[in-house]
């Protein structure tokens, strides 16, 4: 979902309050801060509420999931004159992601299996045939979902693309219509799902730090006796 000013501010606000840092390389599509700490550098997802519930993108897939799974998530609640925050790990948010994960699962194997039945005689009849496939060609299969300097990297013949290299663009484009269909809008995730966790209301880049720390010793602790 796109954010307005004042989600923007609140944000920026976050990061300074808590001591975290941005990427500008990462660009708003990307990951929100991160946090250094103990040699560690942990990204973070940034939310603010003023409802209570928490909204989150506007197409919620499977990128979203995987983007998700390892992040740390800091949630401002802005609710009746009152300003508080609380911090999940990644394993806090587990339940509600897999919970996603698992509605939109159907339609994640049918973006796996349908692109791969298509074959040369179907590109045929959707684009012709041809042996040499034009910039314009490619552009006209993929639209705007690949930049130029992908367009250009995908070539594999002199100033076009062969037969092989334009059934994987309609490939991949079959596979992005099926995704874009099986996203959900925008899923609220509940003020219920965060009641139990903890507030933090002041010494908050302290606080954050003492929460991050349990977590990475729960991680370690758990990943030590795995490999035992």
């Amino acid at each position: 979902m796109a954010k307005n000013f004042q989600d923007d501010d609140r944000e920026k606000a976050m990061i300074a309050l808590f001591d975290l840092y941005k990427d500008k390389k990462e660009g708003r599509s990307g990951i929100d801060a991160f946090l250094k700490i103990d040699g560690e550098t942990v990204p973070f997802e940034l939310k603010t509420t003023s409802q209570g519930s928490v909204t989150t993108v506007r197409d919620f897939g499977s990128d979203h999931v995987r983007k998700w799974k390892d992040k740390h998530w800091l949630i401002g609640f802005f609710i009746k004159d009152r300003e508080y925050y609380k911090y999940g790990s990644p394993t806090m948010m587990a339940d509600w992601i897999n919970r996603k994960e698992k509605y939109i699962a159907p339609d994640s194997k049918l973006a796996e299996i349908v692109p791969a039945k298509i074959k040369l005689a179907d590109m045929y009849q959707i684009i012709g045939k041809k042996a040499i496939y034009t910039y314009d060609d490619a552009q006209a299969i993929q639209k705007m979902q690949y930049n130029k300097e992908q367009y250009l990297q995908l070539q594999d013949l002199d100033q076009g693309y062969s037969p092989k290299r334009m059934l994987e663009i309609l490939k991949d484009r079959a596979r992005y219509l099926i995704e874009r269909g099986s996203t959900l809008n925008n899923p609220h995730i509940p003020f219920s799902y965060f009641k139990k966790w903890p507030e933090i209301t002041a010494n908050h880049a302290k606080q954050l730090r003492i929460m991050v720390r349990e977590y990475l010793k729960e991680l370690y602790n758990a990943n030590d006796a795995t490999s035992k």
